[in-house]
């Protein structure tokens, strides 16, 4: 919902520059094999393989396209049986890049990549994570915003101050309640 939120309300009206980072539950959480857990978050770390993959032969705006046709199938239509190489291809990529799911050298890149984010935002987190530059040319992070559903312009670009705000002031660190819904995915993206 967070990617949802600055890729429709926040990019167009504040001009981001987004590099999509991997973070895989499957290194976080680091689940047990035997768990209902494992499965899809095992799942979803190959998917991190093969988004590595597509950036590195296609560039970063590539990776954008896998993550939301990716993200659609599993959010949306609750798939997460998919063919890759059709799914790439039904993205306008490469099918060959598929054979990054199962590759393993990938996950040095993937690990790289996830542990700048953990290491702005600290290890007591999960996803998401949003990093930038401040004014000082210094890029700090923060976990979140954890929303259920994208609010009016007018109230994502408030949110969006609002945690640009925390994330520059010096000695911030938290906000929390407890969340008691779950998340609202909308109509499917086409």
């Amino acid at each position: 919902m967070t990617a949802r939120w600055v890729v429709d309300e926040i990019r167009p009206e504040r001009d981001l520059n987004i590099t999509w980072q991997p973070i895989s539950l499957l290194r976080k959480n680091e689940p047990a094999e035997d768990s209902d857990y494992y499965g899809p978050v095992l799942f979803t770390h190959k998917l991190l393989r093969v988004m590595e993959a597509v950036r590195k032969a296609e560039g970063d705006a590539a990776v954008e396209r896998a993550y939301w046709h990716f993200a659609t199938l599993i959010h949306h239509d609750k798939n997460r049986d998919f063919d890759v190489a059709d799914e790439l291809e039904a993205a306008g990529l490469d099918r060959s890049l598929a054979g990054a799911f199962d590759d393993e050298s990938l996950d040095t890149e993937i690990a790289t990549r996830m542990d700048e984010g953990i290491d702005l935002a600290g290890n007591d987190i999960g996803t998401p994570i949003i990093a930038f530059d401040n004014a000082d040319g210094e890029k700090v992070a923060l976990f979140g915003p954890v929303i259920t559903r994208v609010p009016d312009t007018e109230l994502s670009l408030q949110l969006w101050d609002g945690f640009i705000a925390c994330a520059t002031v010096p000695g911030f660190w938290e906000l929390k309640r407890t969340r008691t819904e779950r998340p609202e995915f909308g109509e499917r993206p086409s």
